[in-house]
């Protein structure tokens, strides 16, 4: 296999899309310069070239990396009005991987995600601001144990080309901390020199490399 895959189908039917056509413009946005607004359309994430990640502290002096394989995505970014930009992911709990199948099959338990009971979590954005330059900032709504809570990511555009495929790329980073708890991941042990195991506090990744999508109908 090269470094691109063509298997990841670039098709979207917008009237599937969470219930959402392309959003109106909304007043009040700053357009972007030429480069940013030649994007104007729908994306998708490509997973082999994507990551959806998360690092917590371990036993206070160590840090654990893992992420999440499949997932779907549907994205719509908006050049001209970039508070018309919005962004859905849906994650499948069991895909989870820390590169240790004991601590995995422990995340995906009832200690933690209770995948059996929960096997999705969810992302979907509320609003984008465009900050200045090529930063933006995304606030949505996080659903984790069918519990849902406002989060806010910082999202860097990284630039855009065309790959030896002709597919369309752009690049993004967005990162957050969220406090577990609050999604009801309350799990812990203490250590006998103070301190849990596990940081309450976690830090979500998105590497995200997306491709347009070509709209049906």
């Amino acid at each position: 296999m090269g470094i691109f895959s063509r298997r990841q189908t670039a098709t979207l039917d917008p009237a599937s899309a969470g219930g959402r056509g392309a959003p109106f413009p909304a007043a009040g946005d700053a357009g972007l310069d030429p480069a940013l607004r030649a994007l104007t359309g729908w994306w998708t994430i490509d997973r082999p070239h994507s990551r959806i990640g998360f690092s917590v502290r371990h036993a206070m002096v160590t840090t654990v990396r893992g992420a999440f394989g499949d997932y779907d995505s549907t994205l719509y970014f908006d050049g001209d009005r970039p508070s018309a930009s919005w962004a859905e992911i849906t994650i499948r709990i069991a895909s989870v991987d820390t590169g240790v199948e004991q601590r995995d099959a422990h995340l995906v338990g009832r200690d933690f995600f209770d995948a059996n009971r929960y096997p999705e979590m969810v992302f979907r954005s509320t609003s984008t601001v465009h900050e200045g330059g090529e930063t933006f900032r995304m606030a949505g709504d996080l659903t984790i144990r069918d519990i849902t809570r406002p989060v806010e990511l910082q999202l860097d555009y990284l630039g855009s080309v065309v790959d030896p495929f002709g597919y369309e790329r752009a690049g993004f980073d967005g990162t957050t901390t969220i406090d577990r708890t609050a999604w009801g991941l309350v799990y812990n042990q203490r250590l006998e020199a103070g301190g849990t195991m596990v940081s309450e506090k976690v830090r979500l990744q998105f590497d995200i490399s997306a491709i347009r999508a070509t709209p049906l109908g």
